[in-house]
């Protein structure tokens, strides 16, 4: 039976269930956890991990449910219900006239207004007051397009650069997890087991986004480097021959293994290393482990691990023959190595 009709809630449309902007579940979502915790058995912790959430989140929402029923799972205001520090009306219009009469930055205008600096700058960001580098220094009118933008980068050609990084994933035990049978106490109890981590290792073509993964037993140098060598291969199978440099993290099996300095030099590619602790600058490949997750790994319920990495094989060639990619303009990666 579905969550809808035990909790009672009729079917609504796709805009009903529109999440509150802070909160990590929608409508929809709490009734689900809800349904799984006091209707089908589960655990609070297994319930929320399946949902994406902390434990401490789907206790709030399952006791809200049974202190208020569905109203408890309604959306409710961030606002605080007071804020006694709060600037006051009339040292915000201080500040606004000021900027409309002398055109001045956050520092000028506290010295004119007696209002601190940094305060000054969240009442002209809340206001929606453009900044000074936007507007006609004569007039105050906006007349230069704002410089607050995404900053993106994509080499000219295939090969020029691709990146290259190592996603664990929990391994399936025999018989399917407890995404296969649910998350209950028993369950729990009985499949208290450890199958280990499998590592995805993956390379993807700054250019063209064609990518390239295979589920290994480690992420050890050497087997990083036997990757990257079998990567360059079917890469060049697919039209990309030459691998110019190869972006990674500062990881050790990257960094200190001879054997993947080795298969760099194989390659004839200069290695770059992304600044430590800044994940985003090795982007492309990072999006794809989460695509990896969302479409391959967590998209289906597995009865085996052996099914899951099966089934890597024929979602890559998706993901590169047909899967419309949001920065290519809704085209697969293939599209910028074949001319039809």
């Amino acid at each position: 039976m579905k969550a809808s009709k035990i909790l009672g809630v009729e079917t609504r449309s796709k805009e009903a269930f529109v999440a509150h902007r802070n909160a990590r579940l929608n409508v929809r979502g709490r009734q689900l956890l809800v349904e799984r915790v006091r209707f089908e058995g589960w655990t609070v912790a297994d319930a929320a991990k399946a949902m994406g959430v902390s434990r401490q989140c789907g206790h709030r929402w399952v006791k809200r449910f049974d202190e208020e029923g569905l109203a408890g799972l309604e959306d409710r205001s961030s606002r605080p219900h007071s804020c006694p520090h709060a600037t006051s009306p009339a040292r915000v219009n201080r500040v606004l006239d000021a900027r409309a009469r002398h055109r001045s930055g956050p520092a000028q205008l506290s010295a004119m207004t007696g209002v601190p600096e940094r305060t000054v700058t969240r009442i002209l960001r809340r206001e929606g007051v453009p900044r000074l580098p936007e507007c006609d220094p004569m007039t105050g009118e906006v007349i230069r397009a704002s410089r607050a933008t995404t900053r993106r980068y994509e080499r000219a050609a295939p090969g020029d650069l691709v990146h290259v990084d190592v996603k664990k994933l929990g391994r399936i035990p025999a018989g399917g997890g407890w995404r296969a049978h649910g998350g209950t106490r028993a369950n729990h109890r009985a499949g208290h087991q450890r199958p280990g981590w499998d590592f995805v290792h993956s390379m993807v073509d700054d250019h063209s986004r064609l990518a390239y993964s295979e589920v290994l037993a480690d992420e050890k140098g050497s087997t990083c480097a036997d990757f990257l060598r079998r990567a360059a291969e079917h890469f060049a199978e697919m039209g990309i021959e030459t691998i110019r440099e190869v972006m990674t993290d500062n990881a050790k099996n990257y960094v200190l293994s001879r054997d993947f300095q080795a298969a760099m030099s194989e390659l004839g590619a200069r290695h770059i290393l992304i600044r430590p602790h800044c994940p985003w600058q090795n982007g492309k490949v990072e999006r794809l482990n989460r695509t990896l997750q969302v479409e391959w790994a967590y998209a289906r319920v597995y009865r085996s691990n052996a099914q899951r990495t099966k089934a890597l094989a024929s979602w890559l060639q998706r993901y590169n023959t047909k899967r419309p990619h949001g920065s290519l303009r809704g085209k697969p990666p293939i599209s910028r190595l074949s001319p039809t």
